[in-house]
């Protein structure tokens, strides 16, 4: 069965009121034309996992400046005055997120662990509300797993069966974030018959639809 839709297609399958992850840095290997297309038929009260809020013209920022988030989980808002702005309004929660400790949490999502244990944020604003565990006499925090309803992958390249690979600075979020949603789709720039098996960086057992 070809996993290939269209981009009304895959919109159409992101409902409101989800969580969805978003891959790439700085809208940089994101799938900015699907949600180009989300902005367009109107999703609202999302919840957006990603790394940065990129832009207020594309990417995961393009889904904040339009109206469409109600929470953010990210590491970074700063190239995104809109984010800050709406945040400030009380329009949408921002929760910010060491990048590594976003990155591990995403990456336990996907392996089916419970949580880790992080010296990160220790002393912080990051502390606050979450669990402090000791180990040999040393501070802790347990820091939880992130999982998504659906998952927004921006590939270099995909082959008719769904295995991706990333080129630069895409295959940083995306692989991860590709192993820890119900529901994962693929936004690809070029789409070949077949790639190499020592290529592939996300297999195609993680993916469930490509957009070519």
């Amino acid at each position: 069965m070809s996993k290939q839709i269209t981009i009304d297609q895959a919109v159409e399958m992101i409902k409101d009121g989800q969580t969805v992850m978003i891959g790439g840095f700085l809208a940089v290997g994101s799938a900015n034309r699907i949600i180009e297309a989300m902005v367009k038929a109107g999703k609202k009260d999302l919840t957006i996992i990603c790394n940065d809020t990129a832009y207020p013209e594309i990417g995961s920022g393009l889904l904040v400046a339009s109206g469409c988030v109600k929470k953010c989980i990210v590491s970074h808002i700063g190239t995104n005055p809109i984010t800050e702005q709406k945040m400030k309004a009380g329009e949408i929660e921002v929760e910010l997120v060491p990048q590594g400790t976003l990155a591990e949490r995403i990456r336990i999502g996907g392996a089916g662990i419970g949580g880790f244990l992080t010296t990160t944020g220790l002393g912080t604003l990051a502390e606050e509300g979450k669990r402090k565990i000791e180990v040999e006499g040393k501070e802790y925090l347990l820091e939880l797993p992130l999982r998504a309803d659906v998952a927004l992958i921006g590939a270099s390249v995909a082959d008719k069966y769904g295995n991706l690979i990333y080129r630069g600075t895409s295959q940083n979020f995306n692989p991860m974030m590709a192993t820890a949603a119900d529901l994962v789709i693929a936004e690809a720039k070029e789409s070949v018959e077949n790639l190499a098996p020592e290529a592939i960086k996300t297999p195609y057992l993680f993916v469930d639809y490509i957009v070519r």
